[in-house]
């Protein structure tokens, strides 16, 4: 099954790759020296395989729920700004990162 330089075309527009008519000759020459080298893994008749989307196959998010539970406590604010470089109030103080010109907030 050879791509045809309109089908490299095709590709590299859906891609929105511009290739000149010189690199249009490559690339489709290039693709065509990759299919061909998957050649081989037709040879072994490989009906009945399902297709692996993901290298893991099943994996699906193994992330529990976000549940706070009795056995779970706050950190006490005293605790929490101890080793703070900078309070003010009960807040984190840092420095100002929008350039408005007040300084640290």
């Amino acid at each position: 099954m050879a791509l045809s330089t309109e089908d490299v075309a095709g590709i590299a527009d859906y891609a929105r790759i511009a290739l000149d008519a010189q690199e249009l000759e490559e690339m489709t020459a290039y693709l065509n020296d990759a299919v061909r080298l998957l050649e081989p893994i037709r040879a072994y008749g490989l009906k009945g395989v399902d297709p692996t989307y993901h290298p893991i196959g099943d994996l699906s998010n193994v992330m529990g729920q976000d549940v706070v539970d009795a056995s779970e406590r706050a950190l006490p604010l005293d605790d929490a700004l101890r080793n703070a470089g900078s309070v003010e109030g009960r807040y984190f103080r840092v420095p100002s990162i929008l350039g408005d010109g007040e300084g640290d907030r």
